[in-house]
């Protein structure tokens, strides 16, 4: 009588992270985090209204990817914050882009509006670029500043009004600094 054992096939266990959606496969997990140093890869994502947005048309700005959830209780916490330093800094060129994974737009539309976000908020509706940029696990917060590169990568709902503004003055005075340096 063979004895059976309780291990799991790498195949199966690669099967499991995977997501079918639609037509495409997709991955459940992200897939690397992007290097602090190294240029955000653009994408094109749909904001609530049904309109087009590029990370790339953001270039000139300092831009806070933040990818979130309703569910997620951090999420929403980190959120408010958000809101309020982009309400501070906004005229001085600071971006959020707040991109929901996999929900639903009526569920993403209610929370905002709940929560008063005035934030571009755009759709993940495949969990692309979410994986693009390595997320495993809900808030995740990119940093990019005006060139395109990124400054900074915070897994984890740690950002705080303090904490985006620290963040966005160590990027403006790099900035500052390298111009100065070029003249």
């Amino acid at each position: 009588m063979s004895q059976s054992t309780n291990r799991t096939s790498p195949t199966v266990l690669v099967t499991g992270f995977m997501l079918l959606i639609g037509s495409g496969l997709v991955w459940g997990m992200g897939s690397r985090v992007p290097a602090v140093g190294t240029a955000a890869e653009d994408f094109r994502l749909t904001d609530l209204e049904g309109n087009l947005q590029s990370l790339s048309q953001y270039r000139g700005k300092i831009v806070l990817v933040n990818f979130w959830a309703t569910w997620c209780k951090p999420c929403t916490k980190e959120m408010s914050a958000m809101q309020t330093v982009y309400d501070k800094l906004r005229e001085k060129g600071f971006v959020v882009l707040a991109i929901n994974e996999l929900e639903d737009d009526a569920k993403v539309r209610e929370h905002i509006r709940q929560h008063g976000h005035t934030f571009p908020v755009l759709m993940d509706r495949d969990n692309k670029v979410a994986n693009q940029f390595g997320v495993f696990g809900l808030p995740v917060s990119v940093f990019i500043d005006e060139k395109g590169v990124v400054q900074e990568y915070i897994k984890g709902g740690l950002l705080t009004e303090q904490i985006v503004v620290d963040v966005v003055a160590r990027i403006q005075k790099q900035e500052s600094m390298s111009a100065t340096s070029l003249r």
